[in-house]
């Protein structure tokens, strides 16, 4: 994605990504033998057979026999062959290349039987005509002169027989403008708000600089967006060793890790303020649409003004080594060398030794641009519900090749809807309309859906759930984010369905987060991601910020992450309030947004033999059945009312801690209302009416009432009230945000307005709830 972007790690929370964690690789040979030996039929048995009661069903029996044949549809092999196809050429968003995927994609709908749209947006981007970054030392020797070529050597382990494609593109920050700056180099580290700040009480100014940070711990464009406001004049991001090359594992070809010339390419939109094209935040970017309805390009507020680019820690190290100043706060040691400065101030009594000045040239291709989503419907039967979308969706575009980010996905999407297609043949009927998603341009802000979403914001104000992929397969550990409502709703999907080691994908699950929990690492993905460099998975997508924890106590169940953004579900549940989940499959992956993010990479490394593929089909299109199907909506409002009391009063304690004096009697009453409707709505969940329709249009409204028509302070596209991602971390979830943030600055009147806003919603929503229970 990305931006993740897709989630940073937080691409899942700070940027989408593979796993660093250390547990043994899973045998490969085993699995590719198991999956040969073991007949579909034989595969789905493994399956646990589903519980006589499934919430939002009086009477499951039906769904157990539909579930049970889609369940033998979605094929390994297939798969291989999806992924294979739509990974043999870069296919950067708006490419020739780009296009042949639509038709690909599209293709396999209309195969499935689906009612099939390519529906194009035009969108301003830019593309990169030519890069250069040298950087010289206090003597005006040349330290290095880039990016170079990403490249491993050919002869060693296998080599990678995609690199040499000429149409890959030099590495490049997407939304970065042109420029011509040389300047004095300063490491800040991850370039967090605190890094920045760190730096200003040591003394030391970024002003007209050229700032230097690793990837990890935010979203990149943050990066970008705190640097501009600390007056840098550039910034060049790079991927530290540390965080995923050498000092995590082998590198790649011989192991999963970025080797030294790979090159994180991403977004650096300021997603905080507002995704999708930026010259038009809240309505589509349609081919027709006048210019004269366009923002101009110099009052868009959420393009940087600085120029970006990203370079391989190849690249980074000569400028690193060279650099003189004080020594780094020990926290900011990466894993290259030598000892890291900060090329500020005095070094052994003189200012100019240990001085490094970098020239960036970047020239870049800034024009509307034409991208293609492909939309899929199946409509829907029941006459009062049909028009409640079910909408599920995965980005198609890559930086390169993409074949973990996000093609493993659309991979898995695509034998999803296969399995819905047979469905059909055999005679099934959706209650409500079925809406897939083919996303394009997610890599440069979550473009495709953000502009599909808010053209049909309309129909989608009744839709009851958006669910979403991205990273599909990057290794064998199923992870997963949503809102509290669909949490056990995830869960149930995932006790059906098989898993390649045995049991059920639920099973492995909870065996693998009580593994990371016996051996310290914790139970939130997130928690050992925040600085990592990788892409928002579900569960680093939630990663929380530190004053910010978004893993309630209360939930004692598998855990499961908080949606932040840097993925497709952003535009439905934070703009629109659909509520949404996210789901992949993890492993180490050292390699996002880089030319070796490819199918020699992803057989090697990820799935060789397609069955976690396979698997995150399966669960995908479990989701999309029951929601499609069930009879009651199966919100569990019981559990997001207790996740909201927990929420209310970490911020309470976190005001008193700051002595504000902030009165929270207000806000905790609305959650303890809140809360108290959820367990009486569940309740009646479990007891339906006759015709549960009223029932479920007030659940989907309950969702709907937490949302704010003025959206948050400075950022008013961002309307949830619960759930946003965070101004300075951009994957992360910050949770009440409003008032949050007030408190982080601190500004007390402003957490003031706040407190009423999430009273208000609160309120709101309870009374809806309220009302449906009696």
């Amino acid at each position: 994605m990305g931006p993740s972007g897709r989630t940073y790690l937080l691409k899942r929370l700070h940027l989408r990504y593979p796993s660093t964690f250390h547990l043994p690789r899973p045998d490969l040979n085993h699995l590719r033998t198991l999956a040969l030996l073991l007949p579909v039929a034989t595969i789905t048995a493994i399956a646990q057979s589903p519980a006589t009661q499934v919430f939002g069903y009086s009477d499951f029996t039906q769904q157990a026999k539909w579930d049970a044949a889609f369940l033998a549809i979605p094929d390994a092999k297939l798969a291989g062959q999806h992924l294979k196809t739509l990974t043999a050429e870069p296919h950067w968003a708006s490419s020739p290349e780009d296009y042949k995927t639509a038709l690909y994609v599209a293709e396999k709908f209309k195969a499935a039987g689906l009612h099939t749209d390519i529906t194009p947006y035009s969108v301003l981007m830019n593309k990169p005509v030519k890069i250069l970054i040298e950087a010289f030392d206090a003597s005006g020797n040349k330290l290095m002169s880039g990016p170079t070529r990403e490249h491993v050597d050919p002869t060693q382990y296998g080599g990678d027989p995609f690199q040499d494609d000429p149409r890959i593109l030099p590495a490049f920050n997407g939304s970065s403008p042109s420029g011509d700056v040389t300047a004095e180099v300063v490491y800040a580290n991850y370039g967090t708000l605190a890094d920045f700040q760190q730096l200003a009480k040591l003394g030391i100014s970024v002003k007209d600089k050229i700032v230097l940070v690793r990837y990890g711990s935010n979203f990149r464009g943050v990066k970008v967006y705190i640097a501009q406001q600390y007056g840098a004049k550039g910034v060049l991001i790079y991927s530290d060793p540390a965080d995923d090359g050498y000092f995590r594992g082998d590198v790649y070809p011989k192991g999963p890790y970025r080797p030294e010339t790979a090159v994180q390419r991403g977004s650096i939109l300021f997603l905080p303020i507002y995704p999708g094209d930026p010259t038009t935040p809240g309505f589509a970017s349609t081919p027709d649409l006048p210019n004269s309805r366009r923002i101009p390009i110099n009052n868009i507020r959420n393009l940087a003004v600085i120029p970006a680019n990203p370079i391989s820690y190849g690249d980074a190290e000569p400028i690193l080594k060279a650099l003189g100043g004080e020594e780094s706060p020990r926290d900011w040691q990466g894993a290259l060398p030598f000892t890291y400065h900060l090329g500020a101030g005095p070094s052994n009594g003189n200012a100019n030794t240990g001085k490094v000045t970098v020239h960036m040239h970047l020239e870049q291709d800034i024009a509307l641009r034409t991208i293609w989503d492909v939309i899929g419907t199946i409509d829907g039967t029941d006459p009062t519900q049909k028009e409640d979308w079910v909408v599920a969706g995965n980005h198609r575009d890559a930086w390169v090749y993409g074949a973990v980010d996000p093609n493993s996905g659309t991979a898995a999407m695509l034998e999803a809807v296969h399995g819905l297609g047979d469905l059909l043949k055999q005679g099934w009927k959706p209650k409500r309309r079925i809406v897939i998603g083919s996303w394009d341009a997610e890599e440069e802000g979550l473009i495709g859906s953000t502009e599909w979403a808010e053209q049909h914001q309309d129909h989608l104000a009744h839709a009851v759930a958006y669910f979403n992929t991205d990273v599909g397969v990057s290794g064998p550990h199923f992870d997963a984010a949503a809102v509290p409502s669909l949490k056990q709703f995830v869960r149930e999907v995932t006790k059906e369905v098989p898993s390649p080691k045995g049991g059920t994908v639920y099973d492995q699950w909870k065996a693998n987060q009580s593994t990371r929990r016996s051996v310290g690492q914790g139970m939130d993905m997130g928690e050992d991601l925040a600085e990592a460099p990788q892409p928002p998975s579900p569960a680093t997508a939630q990663t929380p910020a530190a004053s910010h924890p978004t893993q309630s106590p209360v939930d004692p169940e598998v855990h499961i992450g908080t949606l932040g953004s840097g993925s497709d579900y952003t535009p439905f549940i934070q703009h629109l309030g659909v509520p949404s989940t996210d789901i992949g499959s993890e492993g180490p992956y050292g390699v996002y947004h880089s030319v070796f993010d490819n199918y020699n990479w992803f057989i090697k490394f990820a799935d060789p033999t397609f069955v976690y593929e396979q698997q995150q089909a399966r669960v995908f299109g479990l989701e999309i059945l029951h929601m499609a199907d069930a009879e009651v909506l199966p919100y569990d409002y019981e559990l997001y009312g207790k996740e909201v009391l927990s929420y209310v009063e970490s911020a309470q304690h976190r005001s008193n801690t700051a002595n504000l004096q902030l009165d929270f009697i207000a806000a905790l009453a609305a959650a303890h209302r809140f809360a108290a409707a959820g367990t009486a709505i569940h309740a009646t969940q479990e007891n339906p009416p006759a015709d549960p329709t009223p029932l479920n249009h007030a659940l989907r409204a309950a969702e709907e009432a937490l949302l704010n028509p003025a959206g948050l302070p400075q950022r008013p596209w961002f309307k949830h009230t619960i759930y946003a991602p965070g101004e300075f971390t951009g994957y992360a979830a910050v949770v009440i945000p409003g008032v949050n943030e007030a408190i982080d600055v601190p500004d007390v009147a402003r957490a003031r307005d706040q407190l009423l806003v999430l009273v208000q919603a609160l309120n709101r929503s309870a009374a809806v709830l309220e009302a449906a229970a009696k």
